[in-house]
């Protein structure tokens, strides 16, 4: 369902007019991981009321292929990471190539 041309495509626009710049989903098992690269002034109010729909019968759609965590809000679908490690921030005893 997310290859190129098979997501709908107001559900693309949907998140192009809310600011995503740059969105990867990632997949394994019953977990997904989203990196998403927005606009400073993310989320963006939708425009369109029927994209709005689309949106959401996509969500439906989507919405069994994915466990919550089991401290997850009720509705909460996507949770927010905290970032502890990025080697691009440690310098090492030898030069990069």
């Amino acid at each position: 369902m997310h290859e190129p041309g098979a997501v709908w495509p107001a559900v693309i626009d949907h998140i192009r007019a809310q600011g995503v710049e740059a969105m990867e989903i990632w997949h394994r098992d019953t977990r997904l991981f989203m990196i998403l690269e927005a606009a400073d002034d993310f989320p963006r109010s939708v425009e369109s009321p029927a994209k709005t729909a689309d949106n959401a019968r996509w969500e439906l759609l989507m919405d069994r292929f994915q466990k919550r965590l089991r401290d997850a809000a009720p509705g909460e679908k996507w949770s927010p990471l905290i970032r502890i490690f990025h080697l691009a921030e440690h310098p090492g005893t030898r030069e990069s190539t």
